[in-house]
């Protein structure tokens, strides 16, 4: 079949010329460009697949320096090579003639434009032929340097294969006796096994016995791993500009505590992230001295400014929460737009419970983490299931609602407080049923786990704390379960605060008849449980020594619990959503399905204010948000209300709308709210699924962080580069004791 050419006023076809005839290209842009010269108006409309199919152009249509002869049979096109000669004037010759190719004029604003985009892409072709001159002048590498590059080459891949399946770099020490294998020397001998050559020319003249890898060379190659994956998220979060700053709970490595590090943000397509960044030691002292440190990490080593955090949210347990609520205060106090709200992560009924500093609830916080950890034992879980069947033989439905409420993280739901009392007699039993062990499947470490958890919830004071506790936060409860729900849901839960407060005061007022009540159900459960009604023994030692006299359980019990647990709810409450949290919840109402639930009838303007710095034209911000609610207000009846702000800012005209853009990406880097679950799991999530399959002995923090951060890109050869430059080859090694997480790869035979 023939190839006719495709530009105006050209006749030529394949059957009756020798020149040779090319396709448009592929890329998109190049081949708009072909379109654009050629002038042929009827050629727009046609995608770069269909063009590259059916249309040719011949070579005399080219500058002949655009195209090589690379054999007698064979000629190509250069890759930059553009079409710039055409007749555009013949057909005028003779206006009889039917011209096939129609023309398209150009206006004085086609020619602009046209002029326009090739400067820019002469532009580029010049930077393209300096980055390929200053590639011509770079050093050649010699033959060994380019064998070490491949080798570090290796050694990154295999420490990001162990990373990413979570393999500890050790099976254990290796000592002076007997030389012990580990996982990182057995992947480097599968490796060369299997025909790595860059690693087998390394070690195969070495001496058996010798290093393969010395323990500070290892952390080199460690580091230079966690930076080079830690600044590629770090650049997104930049370009965002706007973030929040979010912490876990404290983990432990080589017997020291460190803080996780998370940053939330909108990437610049526009989807909210949270990522995983960093540990930060975390030692026993003042909280300035912590303060100081989480604004070093931030502005000195990552370059973020902590004038653009624009939330912060503490996920802590037992000890460390007073100090972490008290790093809050002092960073709003020197960033007030740095807003303390909840984590998303964990229910607000537990983020409560967790921090009032009394010693009593933390020790019902406590044995709740450590009943969390027992029943992942073997087997624990049919004991607790047979207790409950034993304890509800007469209310089997009941029973098996509990089952199942119990074998879904119960402990992490808003409603653990109610399930926990429900439950309370069948876990003592449990536990006295794994303790007493008399078929012999629980070990000794379970059974005297078991014991401990069982002798601490058979206490009065335990129970009445519980009691306490669940009646408390059924007030939150359904306030907590908002907050944790769709953009509506949130809204909503802002404009319900009153009332959640209004309930707590008038407990508060009414505390005499409340705690009556309360504390009935204590004793009830008490009896239930054979647990003797009494004041705690230091409480009562105490009195003695003082001879005050003695107390009555009950009068104890409201003045030491139920008082102080409804007073400190009271107080995390109006804290935890002050004035300025709650305008932030409530403008909110800018995603389209808030603003229909509200009849359109809504006034972000009032809350605005506290984020006018951060939008482009706040003094257009009431107009744009006019128009804003009147095209939703009236869209066709087919267009649906986006109902998250993730969905509204996918929409393609919220380009339009700037300030709403910019306002929307800073509303949803909040803490409290939600991230989007797409294919994978949450940093949050990963980082647990670490701990959790790792022994602690063998956790290692850069390993985590690598792991954690598996679906970041990262390129090898650029972490080849940053190592030979920041360590050199014949750079005398520094001596490192084999202490900590240290570890020596050893050549054994």
């Amino acid at each position: 079949m023939p190839n006719f050419c495709a530009a105006p006023n050209c006749t030529r076809k394949s059957t009756q010329s020798d020149l040779a005839f090319f396709r448009f290209p592929r890329d998109p842009e190049r081949c708009r460009i072909w379109v654009e010269n050629c002038r042929r108006a009827d050629l727009e409309a046609k995608t770069a697949d269909q063009l590259n199919k059916h249309y040719r152009l011949c070579a005399k249509h080219f500058d002949p320096a655009m195209v090589c002869k690379t054999s007698p049979y064979r000629t190509v096109l250069k890759d930059t090579a553009i079409p710039t000669i055409f007749d555009l004037t013949s057909h005028l010759k003779n206006p009889y003639t039917r011209h096939r190719k129609q023309i398209k004029e150009l206006t004085d604003e086609d020619i602009q434009r046209i002029k326009e985009r090739r400067l820019a892409s002469a532009e580029q072709t010049i930077k393209k032929e300096d980055l390929s001159n200053i590639a011509d002048n770079e050093p050649q590498l010699s033959a060994d340097e380019k064998e070490y590059r491949d080798y570090l080459r290796s050694l990154f891949e295999i420490l990001f294969m162990l990373a990413k399946q979570a393999i500890p770099l050790t099976t254990g020490r290796v000592s002076e006796e007997e030389l012990k294998s580990n996982n990182f020397q057995a992947v480097i001998d599968y490796c060369m096994n299997a025909g790595d050559e860059a690693l087998r020319k390394r070690f195969e003249v070495t001496a058996v016995n010798s290093e393969y890898l010395s323990a500070a060379q290892l952390n080199q190659l460690l580091d230079v791993c966690e930076n080079t994956v830690r600044e590629e998220m770090l650049m997104e979060v930049r370009e965002s500009r706007f973030y929040s700053l979010v912490t876990g709970d404290l983990v432990e490595f080589a017997n020291s505590k460190h803080l996780p590090v998370f940053l939330r943000f909108v990437n610049q397509q526009n989807v909210l992230r949270e990522e995983f960044v960093d540990f930060l030691p975390f030692v026993d002292g003042d909280e300035a001295a912590l303060v100081e440190s989480l604004e070093a990490l931030l502005v000195d080593r990552w370059g973020l400014s902590m004038e653009d955090c624009r939330g912060q949210a503490h996920k802590a347990t037992g000890t460390s929460t007073t100090k972490m609520k008290a790093v809050a205060v002092l960073l709003m106090e020197k960033y007030p737009l740095a807003l303390h709200m909840p984590c998303s992560h964990m229910a607000l009924n537990i983020h409560l419970a967790n921090n009032l500093p009394f010693p009593n609830v933390q020790i019902v916080m406590e044995n709740l983490r450590r009943i969390t950890s027992f029943f992942k034992t073997p087997h624990t879980q049919d004991e607790l299931d047979k207790a409950i069947s034993i304890q509800f033989q007469k209310n089997e439905e009941k029973g098996n609602a509990l089952k199942k409420m119990c074998s879904s993280g119960w402990t992490e739901q808003h409603n653990i407080f109610d399930v926990l009392l429900d439950i309370l007699p069948s876990l003592l039993l449990c536990m006295d049923s794994i303790r007493d062990n008399a078929d012999g499947k629980f070990s000794s470490c379970v059974t005297a786990d078991a014991y401990s958890i069982g002798e601490s919830i058979a206490d009065f004071e335990v129970i009445v704390t519980v009691v306490i506790l669940k009646n408390v936060l059924t007030f939150t409860r359904a306030f907590g379960r908002n907050l944790q729900g769709e953009t509506l849901d949130v809204f909503s839960a802002a404009n319900s605060l009153t009332a959640v407060l209004y309930s707590l005061n008038e407990v508060n007022d009414n505390i005499d008849v409340y705690h009556e009540f309360w504390y009935s159900e204590a004793v009830s459960l008490a009896a239930l449980m054979q647990i003797p009604v009494s004041v705690p023994r230091l409480f009562l030692r105490k009195q003695r020594a003082a001879d005050l006299g003695e107390i009555q359980a009950e009068t104890y019990f409201k003045e030491y619990v139920t008082v102080p647990v409804i007073r400190g709810i009271m107080q995390e409450v109006e804290d935890m959503f002050c004035d300025n949290n709650l305008r932030a919840l409530k403008c909110l109402s800018l995603v389209p399905a808030v603003m229909g639930h509200m009849k359109f009838n809504t006034t972000e303007e009032n809350f605005a204010e506290v984020y006018s710095g951060d939008l482009p034209n706040p003094d257009t911000l009431p107009a744009e948000l006019h128009c804003w609610r009147i095209k939703w207000k009236h869209r066709g009846k087919e267009v649906r209300l986006p109902t998250t702000i993730h969905e509204t800012l996918q929409l393609p005209d919220v380009k339009f709308f700037p300030n709403v853009d910019a306002f929307l990406k800073v509303l949803s880097t909040m803490p409290v709210l939600k991230v989007e679950k797409g294919t994978g799991e949450t940093a949050t999530e990963r980082l647990q699924a670490y701990l959790g399959s790792v022994p602690a002995k063998h956790l290692n923090k850069s390993l985590a962080m690598l792991h954690i951060n598996t679906h970041v890109k990262h390129d090898l050869d650029v972490m080849v580069d940053k190592y030979c430059r920041l360590y050199p080859e014949d750079d005398p090694e520094a001596e490192v004791e084999d202490v900590g997480e240290d570890v020596i790869v050893t050549k054994v035979i």
